[in-house]
């Protein structure tokens, strides 16, 4: 199939995008480079050893979304283009609602124009807000902590009352939790630019000596101690969740939560971290970020039942396959 990855050169999109190819799969990529690199595209094919098609477009942006489709007969979307700092989101919360949830509704415009009824989107575990964990995908939908949040809830039902009048569209929502690691190859992982907002490459960074000290977002929650818990999933195993979310595809609304099912605190993920690479990682406790909830890992049973994937790479593996990509990384 001919797949447009919007997001394709950005940290999960561009591991989805490797993985789609080993599957056999085509791939084009759309991405405005917000917060990846032009040099991604190239690692990916690299990796991938095979041609990919890029266009450095906004996905907001109608005409330019249109002429990929009027190009390319395009069999389905994956969609990762969006802007994802919970903190910004909530500093910046009218950024966040139009880029989301604009790009949501350009692209499914198109795919109706256009006759394509493969849609695979790249939601959040955020939606869930404070809910009792493990998240369920039954669960009712909490009212997000942060803007960020709410564009995935936004952007999951402007999904559901398309696909409830069209019923040839089959949509996928992968609510995923909290990614980390990289590629074996130490071609392609996470360089977020500026300072990061996810923990890994924080810990990665600080490892290096890019930056002095960890700074630990609060330590007084009702956790096994007092640092926030999250589910954190290999990056390679969440890509390869999209492709099995793709290809197992039927009519209607389907939505599945892709995580490990088990927790991991900010400071055993730390100690995880030197013990698998020999290295200290220096932190500091600071105030609790907005926003942030407690605890946050998944119920992961129904997309083994239904997609047959499991993650199978473990907390280790992803220290391990972070640090080489630091390691190898260079500005």
């Amino acid at each position: 199939m001919n797949i447009l990855v919007t997001g394709g050169a950005g940290y999960i999109g561009s591991h989805t995008c490797i993985a789609l190819m080993e599957a056999g799969h085509s791939v084009i990529i759309a991405d405005n480079l917000c917060n990846s690199k032009r040099e991604n595209i190239e690692k990916i094919m690299d990796v991938a050893g095979k041609e990919v098609t890029f266009y450095e477009i906004n996905v907001t942006d109608v005409e330019a979304v249109d002429a990929i489709f009027k190009n390319y007969k395009i069999d389905g979307v994956v969609h990762f283009a969006g802007l994802k700092a919970v903190g910004e989101s909530i500093e910046k919360p009218l950024k966040y609602y139009y880029n989301n949830i604009v790009s949501t509704m350009v692209l499914t415009k198109a795919c109706k124009k256009y006759g394509v009824n493969r849609f695979v989107f790249s939601s959040s575990a955020t939606v869930y807000g404070n809910n009792k964990v493990p998240f369920v995908e039954t669960m009712d939908l909490l009212p997000a902590t942060n803007p960020y949040g709410e564009t995935k809830v936004m952007s999951e039902q402007i999904l559901t009352d398309i696909a409830n009048v069209n019923p040839t569209l089959s949509v996928s929502i992968l609510r995923y939790f909290n990614p980390a690691g990289a590629h074996e190859s130490g071609l392609i992982g996470e360089a977020p630019n500026g300072i990061p907002n996810n923990l890994m490459p924080y810990v990665t960074q600080v490892a290096k000596g890019k930056l002095e000290k960890l700074r630990v977002f609060g330590n007084d929650y009702p956790t096994i101690d007092g640092t926030g818990i999250r589910d954190y999933i290999h990056v390679v195993d969440l890509a390869e969740g999209h492709v099995a979310a793709l290809e197992n595809l039927t009519e209607g609304v389907h939505i599945y939560n892709l995580g490990t099912g088990k927790g991991t605190s900010v400071l055993e993920l730390v100690r995880a971290f030197e013990e698998a690479n020999g290295i200290e990682v220096p932190y500091e406790i600071v105030d609790r970020r907005p926003g942030d909830i407690a605890s946050c890992y998944a119920d992961a049973s129904k997309a083994k039942r239904e997609l047959g994937w499991t993650a199978k790479r473990d907390i280790i593996a992803m220290c391990w396959d972070s640090w080489r990509f630091e390691k190898n990384y260079k500005e």
